[in-house]
């Protein structure tokens, strides 16, 4: 990792403001994630991280934004496993670019483990009376998710192994999913565990499932779906900031040097730790690529065998 001090001395950027556009609503994962990281970007770098949400079309808006944004490291997108990985395949016919083209990933930031939630009042309390009870009332149940995004596909993935016929409740984000569980008009759904964590504390939700390898240290109760009979189901959502293509190449390095720096702050890693996240920091800039490079090749095969199509 080269020093900032060394860098600085070729390199002036940052000299004004630059943009953290967040492609989802404020309160879900990516958005937690951005604001963590923005202060401690802006301490390193000596100019303010703005947070910018720009929701609208499953993320397709922001990630078009930015990768069409000037290309001067003043414009960046905090993308995730959707907007990174499975937007290209599932909107391809509708993105005017196309994300593994007109984006470069500069690193991975947090992992966070998504979890099968339900209000208080769903009579089940674990995972096989879960089943049983929605296999009593095919299509009378329902779940929420933004259509085409991870927690839709992981719910398709699920409820088709296990056998269940229910229906979703297209939601634009994880804040109204929350609303709708809470209330009872949501019956379960998979969210991310960064959003739901201060619900579950609070015993407004309750935990099912993990789609984490191991039992979450925050939620040892809770089994993970290979536990509950369920291996390969379900992804952790994983964020990242990416920069239009033709970034140049000492304004990327820059920039990872600072994020590497900011995610080894005690007080940014206990952050995402409370946020029930875990700092993944890329090795480089093209260790990033290649991670992000085979999670878009995984969800063709999802896509293609739940017959998914979405509209805006």
């Amino acid at each position: 990792m080269i020093p900032l001090a060394a860098m600085a001395q070729a390199n002036p950027w940052p000299t004004h403001p630059v943009k953290m556009v967040v492609p989802f609503a404020v309160g879900g994962a990516t958005d937690i994630a951005a604001r963590i990281l923005a202060p401690a970007l802006g301490e390193i770098l000596g100019q303010q991280f703005i947070v910018e949400i720009k929701s609208g079309a499953a993320g397709n808006i922001a990630i078009e934004a930015v990768a069409l944004a000037p290309a001067d490291g003043y414009t960046l997108l905090v993308g995730n496993v959707s907007t990174g990985s499975i937007n290209e395949t599932l909107y391809a016919s509708k993105l005017k670019v196309k994300p593994s083209v007109a984006l470069r990933p500069v690193s991975l930031i947090a992992s966070i483990p998504n979890l099968l939630v339900s209000g208080m009042d769903f009579p089940p309390n674990n995972m096989k009376e879960l089943i049983a009870y929605a296999k009593a009332r095919p299509g009378e149940l329902n779940y929420s998710s933004p259509l085409g995004g991870y927690s839709h596909l992981d719910m398709l993935d699920f409820t088709k192994k296990a056998g269940l016929t229910l229906v979703n409740i297209p939601s634009k984000g994880a804040g109204s999913s929350q609303v709708g569980l809470v209330a009872g008009d949501i019956h379960f759904t998979i969210l991310n565990a960064a959003s739901t964590l201060t619900l579950i504390k609070a015993k407004k939700l309750k935990a099912f499932a993990t789609t984490s390898t191991t039992r979450l240290p925050y939620l040892p109760d809770v089994p993970t779906f290979a536990e509950s009979g369920f291996p390969g189901v379900g992804t952790d959502q994983w964020n990242g900031i990416f920069v239009p293509a033709k970034t140049p190449q000492p304004i990327v390095d820059k920039l990872f040097n600072a994020i590497i720096q900011a995610l080894q702050k005690p007080q940014v890693k206990e952050a995402f730790v409370t946020a029930g996240m875990t700092v993944i920091p890329s090795k480089s800039p093209e260790d990033a690529a290649a991670f992000i490079a085979t999670e878009t090749q995984r969800w063709p095969r999802i896509i293609k065998e739940n017959n998914v199509t979405v509209d805006y």
